[in-house]
């Protein structure tokens, strides 16, 4: 066996391998939900699917493992690229989802944003005539047009917007949940670079492997959303919460300092009975939102869960118990600023029980403590 085939060998082994772990992702992920960001995930992993493909079919035809065929190279190599910038493509459009942002809310700005990848089809349709992106000459060399760095171009806008918008995200809203986003803006940079690796040193099989681990690592992110996250609101469900509650009562810096905190939206039965279940939920969401914005800048991260139906659960870490007071007049004054600002036809507000965290007092007895509390703050607001 001679080096090239010996090469050849080694390139197939590690794409078969990175094929293999992704459609296996596919397989599992395969109507597990019907969310618009998973939805997006499952359209990469397609596209991923055939740019390792299309790869391992080329290495094959070349290293003479396969019988040569020039057009089939080059058709090997459209596609390669073609489902490199639509791969791109859909992992940004995930990482918008993820965001919730106002962009994958607008069809209109989700459809302008393809324009590379229109853009990427129609050049690799040109290129086949006049070679400007790459060609294969009448000896079966491929040879890199003077455009071939266009190709990198259009499926790295996506890259580098995907990680500016996040870490942008990330700065602007300043709450706590965005910490567990963070990470992510990691991610499409280690494929990213091991894809310009590969564009210097071609012969270097880099690209499909860091790819599908990294695929991996966002599947296992996914997973873990679904076991740890309350799917309307994204705060961590109640289970996530004990968890937290458990690590930060057996912290010894935390002793004398924590706080629990019942949220009960006032009237909600209401608005539901009134405006419908959809705006209910909406309600929900803003009620979270007020919540990441009026803790997320505190000094020290505060836990918020959604406890179940219209209630909400917060662990606060603090030496001013001035300060945890203040935050109930805070919380309803930003919710009331979000609701004016979403154009409600309701008024929007919560009543919020606080109690301090005792040593040798059970989680059950201190959510039942700040109930009662929460209660005689609901009773407020209706004699007002």
């Amino acid at each position: 066996m001679n080096a090239q085939t010996g090469y050849a060998l080694i390139y197939l082994e590690i794409n078969v391998f990175s094929l293999i772990l992704i459609l296996m992702i596919g397989l599992k992920t395969r109507g597990l939900s019907r969310m618009v960001a998973q939805i997006n995930f499952s359209l990469a992993i397609v596209s991923e699917a055939v740019f390792f493909l299309s790869d391992t079919i080329y290495v094959l035809l070349t290293s003479g493992l396969l019988p040569y065929n020039s057009v089939a190279a080059l058709v090997c190599k459209e596609i390669y690229f073609f489902s490199t910038t639509l791969m791109c493509f859909f992992w940004f459009i995930y990482f918008e989802c993820l965001q919730n942002t106002f962009f994958v809310r607008s069809r209109k700005l989700v459809l302008h944003s393809s324009v590379f990848v229109l853009l990427t089809a129609i050049m690799l349709v040109v290129n086949i005539f006049n070679g400007m992106f790459f060609y294969i000459d009448a000896g079966g060399t491929y040879h890199r047009g003077p455009l071939f760095i266009l190709q990198y171009v259009f499926a790295y806008v996506y890259v580098v917007v995907a990680c500016g918008r996040l870490l942008a995200n990330i700065k602007k809203r300043g709450v706590p949940d965005w910490e567990e986003l963070r990470p992510l803006a990691a991610y499409p940079v280690l494929p990213a670079f091991a894809g310009l690796l590969q564009f210097v040193f071609p012969q270097i099989p880099l690209a499909c492997f860091t790819m599908s681990v990294m695929t991996l690592a966002l599947y296992l992110n996914w997973v873990n959303q679904l076991i740890s996250l309350d799917p309307l609101t994204k705060l961590n469900n109640r289970k996530q919460f004990m968890h937290f509650y458990n690590i930060a009562v057996n912290n010894a810096d935390n002793v004398g300092r924590l706080y629990l905190m019942i949220i009960d939206v006032d009237k909600f039965k209401q608005i539901n009975d009134v405006y419908g279940h959809t705006e209910g939920d909406a309600a929900l969401v803003r009620v979270a939102d007020a919540l990441r914005h009026s803790l997320g800048k505190l000094p020290n991260r505060a836990n918020i869960a959604r406890y179940g139906g219209d209630e909400f659960i917060v662990l606060i870490s603090s030496d001013q118990e001035e300060m945890v007071t203040d935050l109930k007049h805070r919380i309803n004054d930003t919710l009331k600023e979000l609701n004016d600002r979403s154009g409600a036809e309701y008024d929007l507000r919560i009543s919020i029980g606080t109690v301090k965290v005792r040593s040798g007092i059970s989680v059950q007895t201190l959510i039942a403590e700040a109930d009662e509390e929460m209660y005689t703050d609901k009773k407020r607001h209706k004699q007002k």
